[in-house]
């Protein structure tokens, strides 16, 4: 069951965010679709709809996050958490070049790994948007 989440916090998320995607950094103006309110930690794993479980993201990076936390790298045994909002910084974990994400730790391959961060089409929108100064 699907709940919705009252506007005003909704719109308190967006700017927080400067309604940008927290994940992959596109602006939603940018977008064709609208933005999404993501809960970091899923309900189904007990997240809540706090305000710092709330994350802006991109209809993209909000379908193939789902519900997931980690993902594995290399093996099964290699289990990474993915990047979260609220306690990492993105710099930390990436950099753009040429539109391309790039992970500098783990934590930054996982989540690319995990959101498709750098599929061709994303990947040459970034470059699109960079070239006419609206990314990142």
């Amino acid at each position: 069951m699907t709940r919705k989440l009252p506007q005003f916090l909704r719109l308190q998320v967006g700017q927080r965010a400067d309604f940008r995607c927290e994940y992959c950094l596109i602006h939603e103006d940018d977008s064709f679709l609208p933005f999404q309110v993501d809960h970091i930690i899923a309900t189904k794993h007990g997240g809540g709809d706090e305000f710092e479980n709330l994350a802006y993201a991109c209809p993209h990076c909000n379908q193939f996050k789902g519900t997931d936390l980690v993902t594995f790298l290399k093996t099964y045994q290699d289990l990474v958490s993915i990047f979260h909002p609220r306690l990492h910084i993105w710099t930390d974990h990436f950099r753009v070049e040429r539109g391309e994400i790039i992970p500098l730790t783990r934590i930054g391959e996982a989540t690319a790994k995990l959101l498709n961060l750098n599929t061709p089409e994303r990947i040459m929108l970034r470059q699109i948007l960079t070239e006419s100064g609206s990314y990142p």
